[in-house]
Formats: C-alpha cells, sequence, structure tokens
C-alpha cells in the first residue's frame, strides 16, 4: 500500500526541500533505504517509516539558525499537511509526525515507538563513514 505513494512523497520533496549538499535527495535516499532494511530486521511497520523517511528534512532552518531545534516540529506538520492532500491514511498520521519530530538530534525527544527509532537511526547512520565527514563539511562551511 504504502509504496503506491512514494513517487508522489519524491515529488514533494524535490519541490519543498532546501537543498544543501548534506540535506539533499541523496540524504534521503540513503535514509529511506536504511529505513526499509530496519523495518525488515525489527518488523516496523512501513506505513508509518517511509512517509516519516521520505519526509522527516522537508523543512529545517539552518544549523545555526536560533530556532533549529523547532525545524523537525515545523517539517512534521508540513508533512501531516501534505499527507492529507494526497489521502494517506490518517491512522498513521500520529505516529509519522512523531518519528518526524524525534528523528532531530537538535529537538532532543526521545522516540516512543518502533517507528520512531528507526526513523531515527536511519537518519543518524547517514551522519557516519565518509559520507557523514563529507556532509560535517559541507553544514561548517555554511556557518
Amino acid at each position: 500500500m504504502v509504496e503506491n505513494y512514494e513517487t508522489q512523497f519524491v515529488t514533494f520533496i524535490e519541490s519543498e526541500m532546501e537543498q544543501d549538499l548534506a540535506h539533499d535527495l541523496n540524504h534521503v535516499f540513503r535514509v529511506v533505504k536504511m529505513a526499509k532494511l530496519l523495518s525488515k530486521i525489527e518488523g516496523a511497520m512501513l506505513e508509518v517509516v517511509l512517509p516519516a523517511a521520505y519526509l522527516h528534512d522537508c523543512f529545517s532552518f539552518p544549523k545555526n539558525h536560533p530556532n533549529k531545534a523547532e525545524s523537525s516540529r515545523i517539517a512534521a506538520d508540513k508533512a501531516l499537511e501534505f499527507l492529507n492532500e494526497i489521502g494517506y491514511p490518517k491512522e498513521y498520521h500520529d505516529a509519522i509526525k512523531h518519528a518526524i519530530i524525534a528523528h532531530s538530534f537538535s529537538a532532543n525527544i526521545p522516540p516512543d515507538t518502533l517507528e520512531a527509532k528507526v526513523v531515527q537511526d536511519a537518519d543518524r547512520l547517514d551522519a557516519l563513514g565518509a559520507i557523514g565527514i563529507a556532509r560535517c563539511i559541507q553544514v561548517s562551511t555554511n556557518l
């Protein structure tokens, strides 16, 4: 079911995301790929994980912005507005919102569900290794 919406998720993030090298479409695709793998291993609901993984960075203040900690809340609200527009099943909305809000390191909100943990872990794993180092360099050049 959720796979039928993936093209719409991609179209939305292509039009809404502020592009920077640390938070670009490739970052989103890596997070989604890892979230799918973690969901399979852990038994998380893809109906929650996939929209949250695709939409988790649909809004983000710059790293040095005084309201950076609010980015994930704004992204979650924006994501739910979009999910309503495309008719995504409402029974998943609260869980998707929580997963998007809790993914953020800056927000410091613990993930309360397996699905939120999967999205948070997938996002944080993208900050490791060579890609993570390159993303850190990109962010620091913009500070």
